[in-house]
C-alpha cells in the first residue's frame, strides 16, 4: 500500500529544487518565445491520476481494458480542437512537435522523397529539413530556402527552387521569423509542383485562434501545432487534416494516425490529453482573443522601442510575438548578451541571424518574445521599460569579444561569467525587475 504522503516528505531535494524554480519563474521576466505559463486548471490535468492510465490505440479502439473516460477525454480533445482550428480531422496523441513532424513525413512520404523547408539560419526548425544530423534530414533528400539578406522569405525565390526540385512536400513554419505568413501564395507554390503542403503553425497557434494571425486551414493540406508557446497549454502536439487534405487523399487523416501509432509511438499521454483539452477550452474563450492581441501589440511595442534605441532587428520589426535581435552591429555574441541578461532577470535565447557568419554555438543574435510577459498581465507601459533595461544591458557589455580560437572561448566565457555576476549595472537592473514582477505576479 502506497502512503499518501508530501512531495517534500517523500524527496526534499527534488521539493527544494521544483519550489527553486517555481520562485525563479516568478522573478525573471520570461521572454523566451516558446515559453509560457500553463493555467492552474491545465497543470492539475497533468499532475491528475490519468497519468497512472495505459490507452495504446484511439477512442473505442484501445489495446487495453479500462479506458471508459480515457475515450471522452481525448474524444472532448479532438472535437475541440477541429472546432478551435475549423478542420475536419485532429489527433492529439504526438508527445511533441518534431514527432509530430516525423508522423506527418512517416505517412506521406517515402525515404529518399524530396522535402523543402526553410534553412535553421533562417528561423525554421531541425525538423524542416536540417541535414545531416536529423531524422528529416537523413532519411528524406532536403531542399532548404532561405531569407534575404534583410530576413524576408522571398516568395519569388521559393517558388523558383521548388519547380527546379520537385520537392514532394513543402513544409512553412519557423521558430524565429517574426512575420505573417501569405498563406494562399504558399499554396499556389505547392499546387504549381504537386506538394503537400504542411503548416508548423507551433509558434503561432495561439495568435491563430485568437484571430490575429491568419490561419492556414484554407489552403495547407496538414497543420501541426505545439500546444504550449502562445497556445498556453501543456507540451504537447496536434496534427490536424484539412478539408483540403481530405480532398488530396481521403485516407490522409488515417494514414497520419496510424503514423502516429502504432508508427512512431506507444501509448498516449492521458494527463498530457487532457491537459490539452483544457488549454483549448480555454483558448476559446473571450479572454483568450484579448489575449493573443496583447501578445502582439506588445511585441509591436517592444520592437519599436529597441529600434529607436538602436538596436537592429531582423525584418526591421515584427508581426506576431517574437522578434530577433542582430547584435552584429556592436560585435557582441548572442551567448555574451543571453547570459547578461539572465543576471538581469530577463531571460531570452541566443539565437542565430539570417546568413548569421558565427556558428549556431556563438550566434550573433538573441531571440525574445512577449507570450509569457503578457500572461502575467504586463502592456505597452511595461514593454517600453523592458526595452530600454535590454538596451542597457546590451551596451554594458558590448566591449567583450569572443577569441578567434577554440581553445581560447571556453576559458573567456567562465571569465565573462564571473564578471556579470558582479556587474553592478545588471545588479541594479535585476533590483527593478524583481519590482516589476511583484506588481505583476504569476497567474
Amino acid at each position: 500500500m502506497i502512503h499518501i504522503m508530501s512531495l517534500n516528505t517523500v524527496d526534499p531535494q527534488i521539493s527544494k529544487l521544483i519550489t527553486l524554480e517555481s520562485q525563479r519563474q516568478s522573478e525573471v521576466l520570461e521572454m523566451i518565445p516558446s515559453e509560457n505559463y500553463a493555467s492552474k486548471a491545465v497543470r492539475e490535468a497533468l499532475g491528475s491520476v490519468l497519468t497512472n492510465k495505459y490507452s495504446e490505440g484511439y477512442p473505442h479502439k484501445r489495446y487495453y481494458q479500462g479506458n471508459r473516460y480515457i475515450d471522452e477525454i481525448e474524444e472532448l480533445a479532438m472535437a475541440r480542437a477541429k472546432k478551435l482550428f475549423g478542420v475536419p480531422h485532429a489527433n492529439v496523441q504526438p508527445y511533441s512537435g518534431s514527432p509530430a513532424n516525423s508522423a506527418v513525413y512517416m505517412a506521406l512520404l517515402h525515404q529518399g522523397d524530396t522535402i523543402m523547408g526553410l534553412k535553421l539560419s533562417g528561423g525554421g526548425h531541425l525538423t524542416h529539413g536540417h541535414p545531416d544530423v536529423t531524422f528529416s534530414g537523413t532519411f528524406y533528400r532536403s531542399i532548404q530556402y532561405d531569407v534575404d539578406e534583410h530576413g524576408f522569405i522571398d516568395m519569388d525565390y521559393v517558388a523558383d527552387l521548388a519547380k527546379k526540385e520537385k520537392p514532394k512536400m513543402i513544409v512553412v513554419g519557423t521558430t524565429a521569423y517574426p512575420r505573417i505568413f501569405d498563406w494562399k501564395a504558399w499554396r499556389k507554390i505547392c499546387d504549381s509542383v504537386g506538394a503537400y503542403f504542411l503548416a508548423d503553425i507551433s509558434h503561432i497557434a495561439g495568435l491563430i485562434v485568437g484571430g490575429v494571425h491568419p490561419s492556414p486551414a484554407p489552403y495547407a493540406d496538414i497543420l501541426m501545432a505545439t500546444t504550449h508557446k502562445t497556445l498556453r497549454g501543456p507540451r504537447g502536439a496536434l496534427l490536424m487534416v484539412t478539408g483540403r487534405g481530405l480532398v488530396k487523399d481521403p485516407a490522409m487523416g488515417d494514414k497520419i494516425d496510424k503514423a502516429v501509432f502504432p508508427g512512431l509511438q506507444g501509448g498516449p499521454h492521458d494527463n498530457v490529453t487532457a491537459a490539452i483539452a483544457i488549454a483549448l477550452h480555454e483558448a476559446s474563450q473571450p479572454a483568450f482573443k484579448n489575449y493573443a492581441k496583447q501578445i502582439v501589440t506588445n511585441a509591436k511595442v517592444l520592437a519599436d522601442t529597441l529600434l529607436r534605441q538602436g538596436l537592429a532587428l531582423s525584418t526591421g520589426g515584427t508581426d506576431n510575438h517574437l522578434m530577433v535581435v542582430d547584435l552584429r552591429p556592436q560585435g557582441v555574441i548572442g551567448n555574451i548578451a543571453a547570459e547578461a541578461l539572465e543576471v538581469a532577470s530577463i531571460v531570452v535565447n541566443r539565437n542565430s541571424v539570417p546568413h548569421d557568419p558565427n556558428p549556431p554555438f556563438y550566434p550573433s543574435g538573441i531571440r525574445l518574445g512577449t507570450p509569457a510577459i503578457t500572461t502575467r498581465g504586463m502592456k505597452e507601459k511595461e514593454m517600453r521599460q523592458i526595452g530600454e533595461w535590454i538596451v542597457s544591458v546590451i551596451k554594458e557589455v558590448s566591449h567583450y569579444r569572443l577569441p578567434a580560437t577554440k581553445e581560447d572561448r571556453g576559458p573567456f566565457l567562465k571569465k565573462v561569467r564571473t564578471e556579470l555576476q558582479e556587474n553592478k549595472q545588471l545588479q541594479s537592473i535585476r533590483h527593478s525587475v524583481t519590482l516589476l514582477t511583484k506588481k505583476f505576479p504569476v497567474p
